[in-house]
């Protein structure tokens, strides 16, 4: 029993429960604090699930009864509590007594820290982007002209539609905006993880339909900024592809407005995946290759003919409306007729679909299913993988004409 004295936490984790509980024994009659691992009822001290963000310390604890619950929950906070929150912490040390004495009414220097702190103003962002010294000038200004935070944007990729498929910055992006202006295809649950009291702005573009001109998101972009919001700009899959990122940062910078940028899986990608169809294939596909078709008409011979080669896969993003043209270039330009096509239909949500056809009936089977926008095209060889890889949602409908030969075959030996 003497073994404990002079300790101030002693833990036992022997294994053994009667050296446990002898360890606990000696620890109480020395007035010492005693950890008894998997007994909870033995001890007198707990310790917690450390998440350690120094000077940021968060502990979690279940009081001894379900650790495996604590590190779960650890594990979580982990991811949305990252290692720029030490660097934000060491950041606003420094800063504090400046800004106590720059601004002595305490409800507005609580406005400053909550505009700081929810991503209002660029000076928490340059800190997590580590850049400090652009932080300390933004703050020196910040605090100069009155202590207003300006506004910035956040360009964020939502993904193909699944919300599990948002990176923990989009989700941090989102959690932090006092406005979202959002594609049309963004799904609403994602739209449910942005914060409550942000406003919801939908300025999507549809063939045929309500479409807000890129000029006019321009427009709110300014207007919302100069308000000191925090605006994120959501768009699906990912802004850099086919995605009008590019002009969108283009105006931000041209006007002087603050902007991150936070790339989304894009459809191609996320839409093959959750369709069993891998881009790539040793024994299928060498390349692929990413084409818009809504312009197909003004793509040049040669473009096509390299289109046409065998050994690439083709992902074809809105290609249902052009689908008539893309197949007869394709064709025309020495794709063979048998190669395999898929449709992608609402990719990477809950009522995906997928269709497989050929080059040659692509048109008839798009026709005959009724498919419809938002829908990918992949071509190629690795298109027909989808009728035995997929895994998500229903199984694919494979027109091909061996693959219809082979279902007649199966319901005449049932029947």
């Amino acid at each position: 029993a003497d073994d404990v004295a002079g300790a101030r936490l002693v833990v036992a984790a022997t294994g053994i429960t009667e050296v446990n509980r002898a360890v606990a024994a000696a620890a109480e009659s020395h007035g010492i604090l005693a950890n008894i691992v998997d007994d909870s009822a033995l001890s007198t001290a707990t310790l917690g699930a450390i998440v350690d963000r120094s000077p940021i310390v968060i502990a979690i604890s279940t009081e001894g009864s379900a650790p495996a619950l604590a590190r779960h929950i650890r594990a979580r906070v982990e991811a949305l509590v990252d290692e720029s929150y030490g660097e934000l912490g060491r950041f606003l040390a420094r800063w504090r007594s400046r800004i106590k004495d720059a601004i002595t009414v305490v409800a507005e220097r609580r406005r400053l820290y909550d505009a700081l702190l929810d991503g209002a103003g660029e000076v928490a962002s340059l800190v997590r982007r580590g850049r400090p010294t652009a932080a300390d000038e933004a703050m020196t200004t910040l605090l100069a002209s009155g202590a207003r935070p300006g506004g910035r944007v956040v360009l964020v990729g939502a993904g193909p539609g699944d919300p599990g498929l948002l990176t923990l910055n989009a989700l941090r992006a989102l959690q932090s905006a006092d406005v979202v202006l959002h594609d049309r295809l963004v799904s609403p649950e994602i739209l449910k993880l942005a914060r409550r009291e942000a406003e919801l702005i939908e300025v999507g573009k549809s063939a045929g339909g309500h479409s807000v001109a890129q000029d006019a998101i321009h427009r709110l972009l300014r207007e919302h900024t100069a308000r000191g919001h925090c605006v994120v700009r959501l768009k699906g899959g990912d802004p850099f592809v086919f995605g009008r990122g590019g002009e969108e940062l283009e105006f931000l910078r041209a006007a002087g407005i603050d902007y991150d940028v936070v790339p989304g899986i894009t459809a191609a990608v996320g839409c093959a995946a959750y369709a069993g169809i891998p881009l790539t294939h040793r024994d299928h596909a060498e390349s692929v290759r990413f084409v818009t078709a809504h312009c197909a008409a003004q793509i040049p011979p040669n473009d096509w003919r390299r289109l046409a080669d065998p050994r690439e896969t083709l992902a074809i993003y809105m290609g249902v409306g052009t689908l008539s043209d893309v197949t007869r270039e394709l064709l025309r330009h020495g794709r063979a007729p048998g190669t395999p096509v898929a449709f992608v239909e609402n990719g990477c949500r809950p009522e995906q679909r997928v269709v497989i056809a050929t080059l040659t009936t692509a048109v008839d089977v798009a026709a005959r299913e009724a498919i419809r926008s938002p829908s990918l095209l992949i071509v190629g060889g690795v298109a027909a993988l989808g009728g035995t890889l997929h895994w998500y949602g229903a199984a694919p409908v494979d027109h091909r004409p061996d693959r219809r030969g082979a279902r007649d075959a199966v319901q005449v030996a049932v029947a």
